[in-house]
């Protein structure tokens, strides 16, 4: 069965309809051609109906640049918060840890490569609720890589593949924490 024959959630019903409505306030679709997507949208059964009607409009957010390499020697790597994500992130450090939190940052394209060259350090990748991540291509000699998120990507959330390697240190690929006391 192919990705576009995979049945949809009312989530992906729901960040596709979104989509729709934004297109429609900047003036993409006319109110017709949005009351005909979003009925469509809120009945499709598969990955390929969804994307259909998404397909001829723009990505929502400004670009950023394709590529962007981080280096460190003995401190700690990290992006956090409002930050601009780039299509491929290169990352090595040779003693420190690498964490990347895409749980708040601003994500243009729906696919993010990550490609780590740690030695002593490991790395831990945050995503947005929802977001998904491979991690077939990390390798490490010490311990194998834990993903507590789905493997297989899905129209409308981010989904980032990570390779490389780490000669001592893991890859940790998660949601973030619940906070228990925020109002």
């Amino acid at each position: 069965m192919s990705e576009l024959q995979m049945r949809v959630s009312d989530d992906d019903r729901e960040r596709t309809t979104l989509r729709l409505q934004h297109a429609f306030t900047e003036g993409r679709l006319t109110q017709l051609e949005l009351e005909d997507r979003l009925e469509l949208a809120l009945t499709a059964k598969t990955y390929g109906d969804l994307l259909g009607l998404i397909t001829d409009l723009p990505d929502e957010q400004p670009s950023v640049d394709d590529v962007i390499e981080l280096e460190a020697t003995h401190g700690n790597l990290k992006r956090s918060g409002d930050w601009a994500v780039p299509r491929r992130l290169r990352v090595s450090s040779k003693y420190g840890s690498v964490e990347l939190d895409f749980s708040e940052a601003v994500v243009t394209h729906p696919v993010v490569d990550v490609e780590l060259d740690l030695a002593y350090g490991s790395a831990k990748i945050i995503l947005p609720e929802g977001g998904c991540a491979n991690v077939d291509g990390f390798h490490s000699d010490y311990s194998n890589p834990k993903s507590a998120v789905p493997s297989r990507p899905r129209p409308g959330v981010l989904h980032v593949v990570v390779t490389g390697r780490s000669k001592y240190g893991g890859l940790v690929v998660r949601y973030p924490r619940k906070r228990w006391f925020a109002h």
